[in-house]
């Protein structure tokens, strides 16, 4: 079986899938979630830099095709980066 690579939206580091964080914009509710669901994804690595790029530049919401995307979804990712090893 070949292996699953994507794409960083912020970097454009293509790497395995287990290596970003997924995104979701949920095909129902058009919420956005972390690591589940069915619907439009994103991948952004794990680095504050990423993160930071990404938020400026709207590149979540542009990716996911959402207006506006949560500043909760943002510190819950830099908590994550924080507490993940």
């Amino acid at each position: 079986m070949k292996p699953n690579y994507r794409r960083c939206i912020s970097c454009g580091r293509v790497a395995l899938k287990s290596e970003f964080w997924r995104i979701v914009r949920d095909r129902d509710s058009g919420e956005l979630q972390l690591d589940r669901g069915m619907g439009r994804s994103a991948y952004i690595c794990p680095q504050a830099s990423c993160l930071q790029v990404a938020q400026k530049k709207n590149r979540l919401g542009r990716s996911l095709k959402v207006k506006t995307v949560s500043e909760v979804l943002y510190q819950t990712l830099l908590q994550r980066l924080v507490t993940e090893p």
